[in-house]
């Protein structure tokens, strides 16, 4: 059976995207190990990268170039200081020379080395061929980044089902029907069943530290977006909002740090107009760090990272003042599961099912995970994750110059705000009332996709891309 890890889905990542920078950055990683293991490493005298399909025709607004240097240089996306990225791009460009893996140097030319073509290959549509040239060999290997920042081969074993085996879970799962099968026979709800499996490959305190870790980010990154005035970067002058919002939101109560920040926020008089604005803020926050290179969670996607951090949050500072660890453990679990069933099922990929894969999977997971957090059953739970995902089918993806900011942005705060609804109306549904159940809508987002014009699926050749301007900006 193949299995996916709450950890496979929550990744800790540089923006502005999961497919188009964590992967590829990855994927350098993975040919520099290839290098290694051929023994061909110390040979290497050049090193070319050829971007395709999804990847070329965006990959300049998403820093796919940016990305592959970095993997290339042996820098980690979960650990490389923020402000190092621009430093060693800029080397390279003013030098025309790249340390491989930290280790080697050689030359290398950020315009001529990095090829950009238009052309889709057969396999997916976000494909990259590294090429290492020595004095007698030219040793070549092409990658998939398949979203979320999954990267598959072509002729591995698991390419069809295009993730990882990563284990053998007690509690194998595809579908939703399984899920509640296992819940039932248990007596356990989701989080509970998905803590089983995820023991079954590491101790239960890595478990907690690893989910504290990733909330830790998520927490930082709505910080550090609400507290960054300025414009983002790319060319399209789109002011950052959150700073303004928090700032007219928060009341004057001082802090210092994030977590004083929701103490705070929960000392203060929410209304409910100011809910939708503080859970609008959260998303927008966390994707304007996102959309200015900065570190994220994907969840599944960077692209949708703001909408899990800005349901938790929600349910910490309004739902719950009591709210703790074992709330957070609870909805990243769930969250998590839902997210690789559509994963397992469909795809999170807007390049192969437009942003209904993104936004939709991302509101569809926050939607089931807080539903779990109000006391819901796992059948509603599934619901919650049904209505959130129903209302975002043929979602496209359409982005203005190809950077991850109109309208993504935005609807990282839509999907937020989906999700809640979601949940509620889950809460007040029962499973005899339930006529569209999960897996029907993971089936009918992928026929969907697969419905849709490639124009509409991260290409900036459709919709909003070409229906406006860059000059209009």
């Amino acid at each position: 059976m193949e299995c996916i890890s709450v950890f496979d889905m929550l990744k800790i990542g540089i923006g502005p995207s999961s497919s188009h920078t964590l992967g590829p950055w990855r994927a350098a990683e993975r040919f520099i190990q290839e290098l290694k293991d051929c023994n061909c490493f110390n040979e290497t005298e050049k090193v070319t990268i050829d971007l395709y399909g999804s990847l070329s025709l965006t990959g300049k607004g998403h820093a796919t170039d940016y990305a592959v240097i970095l993997g290339l240089f042996g820098a980690d996306p979960e650990t490389i200081a923020v402000q190092d990225i621009s430093i060693n791009i800029d080397t390279v460009k003013s030098t025309n020379k790249l340390r491989l893996n930290g280790e080697k140097l050689i030359p290398f030319n950020f315009e001529q080395d990095i090829s950009f073509n238009k052309n889709f290959l057969p396999f997916h549509a976000n494909g990259l061929t590294f090429t290492a040239f020595t004095s007698s060999e030219k040793i070549t290997s092409t990658f998939y980044s398949i979203g979320g920042g999954f990267v598959v081969k072509e002729d591995s074993d698991n390419s069809k089902k295009n993730f990882e085996i990563k284990c053998a879970f007690p509690y194998p799962i595809e579908k939703g029907t399984e899920l509640l099968e296992y819940c039932k026979t248990l007596n356990k709800p989701i989080s509970e069943v998905v803590l089983e499996n995820e023991k079954s490959i590491r101790s239960e305190l890595e478990i907690n530290s690893e989910l504290e870790r990733i909330w830790c980010v998520m927490l930082e990154s709505m910080y550090i977006g609400c507290h960054t005035e300025g414009i983002l970067p790319g060319g399209l002058n789109v002011k950052r909002r959150a700073f303004d919002m928090n700032q007219s939101l928060k009341g004057s109560k001082p802090y210092s740090n994030p977590i004083k920040w929701i103490y705070s926020i929960r000392d203060t008089e929410v209304k409910f107009r100011q809910i939708i604005k503080w859970v609008s803020c959260f998303a927008l926050a966390v994707n304007e760090v996102n959309a200015s290179l900065g570190r994220v969670v994907t969840a599944p996607t960077n692209g949708s990272a703001g909408v899990i951090p800005a349901v938790l949050m929600y349910y910490l500072v309004i739902e719950n003042h009591d709210g703790n660890f074992e709330d957070i453990k609870k909805f990243l679990l769930v969250a998590g599961e839902i997210g690789s069933i559509f994963k397992k099922g469909a795809t999170i990929s807007a390049a192969m099912g437009g942003c209904q894969a993104e936004i939709g999977v991302s509101s569809a997971m926050a939607a089931g995970a807080l539903c779990e957090l109000l006391g819901g059953t796992p059948e509603q739970v599934l619901a919650a994750a049904e209505i959130a995902m129903e209302h975002h089918l043929g979602l496209t993806c359409d982005p203005i110059g190809g950077l991850v900011q109109i309208p993504c942005i935005e609807r990282n705060a839509m999907g937020a705000i989906k999700a809640i609804n979601a949940a509620e109306l889950a809460l007040d549904t029962s499973s005899e009332s339930t006529i569209v159940p999960l897996d029907k809508v993971v089936n009918t987002m992928w026929e969907t996709a697969k419905d849709m014009n490639t124009k509409y699926k991260e290409t900036s050749e459709g919709g909003l891309a070409v229906g406006v301007h860059l000059t209009d900006c």
